[in-house]
């Protein structure tokens, strides 16, 4: 979903009549829509996976990095060089399951001088952080590269496609409420194997394990009655993949829901609104926003009812000195109606401190 660029008032601009509309009928080009798209609003690249030792299945970290691309509404042909046309903004966390702590890193910076979202294909950079996709378009190689412990971690990780791409919504147009508009071009890569290393305080430690990814772009994906929204993609054990959403009115209510599943070798099969509910169960309130978020859930889609499960409580991430919001975004479990695991992947939840303004 997404993921995410969950904007501070003021920075993202619309520009009618300028940005070619999100709309239905647009066949989604590749290597070419993997890179940016400077004439949208908003944009990300959204990477999250579990990691472990090098032949480990249990996970010991989650990890999670998200590029940002804003289009600011500064005219193209502002005269002077430094004029801040896109701004760009980046997150990175590293769950810690057996610490039982989250770190936190993020960077933002206008485009230009060395920070890029480059159109050709997936080539995004801030200020030493790095993420790129090399190779054919279903059997891609992406790059994640963090440069720096400021947050107390760094990681070099190659995210390797083992599946084709998937098509979110009507091949790839996403709606996202009632009115056409209302939509992103939306498409995801499950079921990535990962290896690369891991540091902390210092000392590299080789890791290996699974990983998800989004991109989106979009005019305007929360609409103005939509108050937040909360998402999952999980990696199925059995191949398959997962998605689910649905954005909330700032009473609680559902103003819109959707999703997707694809069985391991089969086809993709894309929820309608009412086909996806999400039930509230336990919950846990961060100490340092008092915010309330529920860390376990009852999920009921076509593809059967589950239980989603945080690892750990305490994934709240504060962006409030980049991209403006506090929200939580965690690695989690799906358990089947019998209680056993089935797949691994991540729970997000926005809008719940403040309402989201994208």
């Amino acid at each position: 979903m997404r993921r995410r660029p969950l904007l501070a008032a003021g920075l993202a601009l619309a520009l009618p009549g300028h940005a070619a509309p999100v709309a239905p009928g647009r066949g989604l080009v590749f290597p070419r829509d993997h890179g940016a798209h400077p004439e949208q609003r908003t944009e990300w690249w959204y990477a999250t996976g579990w990691l472990a030792a090098p032949g480990t299945e249990a996970p010991a970290f989650g990890f999670q990095v998200t590029f940002f691309r804003s289009r600011t509404g500064v005219a193209e042909d502002h005269p002077s060089r430094f004029a801040a046309r896109q701004l760009l903004f980046a997150h990175a966390a590293l769950t810690d399951l057996d610490g039982g702590r989250l770190l936190h890193d993020q960077r933002i910076g206008r485009a230009g001088f060395g920070n890029v979202a480059a159109e050709k294909d997936t080539g995004v950079a801030l200020r030493g952080w790095r993420f790129e996709r090399h190779g054919p378009v279903d059997a891609a190689r992406y790059r994640a590269h963090l440069d720096s412990e400021a947050g107390g971690f760094a990681f070099d990780l190659e995210l390797t496609s083992t599946q084709p791409l998937l098509l979110q919504g009507d091949a790839g147009y996403s709606r996202k409420g009632p009115r056409p508009g209302q939509a992103s071009h939306y498409y995801s890569q499950p079921q990535l194997a990962v290896r690369g290393t891991l540091t902390r305080a210092g000392r590299p430690q080789a890791v290996q394990g699974r990983a998800w990814l989004d991109h989106e772009w979009s005019d305007e994906y929360l609409a103005a009655e939509a108050s937040g929204w909360d998402w999952v993609g999980l990696n199925l054990f059995d191949g398959g993949a997962l998605t689910a959403f649905r954005l909330r009115r700032p009473d609680g209510s559902v103003f819109w829901a959707g999703g997707s599943h694809r069985p391991a070798g089969g086809a993709v099969r894309a929820f309608a609104p009412d086909e996806v509910q999400f039930e509230a169960g336990r919950t846990w309130t961060s100490p340092a926003s008092r915010t309330t978020y529920p860390v376990q859930w009852r999920l009921v889609t076509p593809a059967g009812e589950h239980t989603v499960r945080a690892l750990l409580d305490a994934q709240e991430l504060d962006s409030r000195e980049s991209t403006g919001a506090i929200y939580w975004e965690g690695l989690s479990e799906l358990l089947d109606a019998g209680g056993r695991r089935v797949g691994l992947g991540y729970l997000e939840m926005t809008g719940r401190a403040e309402r989201l303004r994208m």
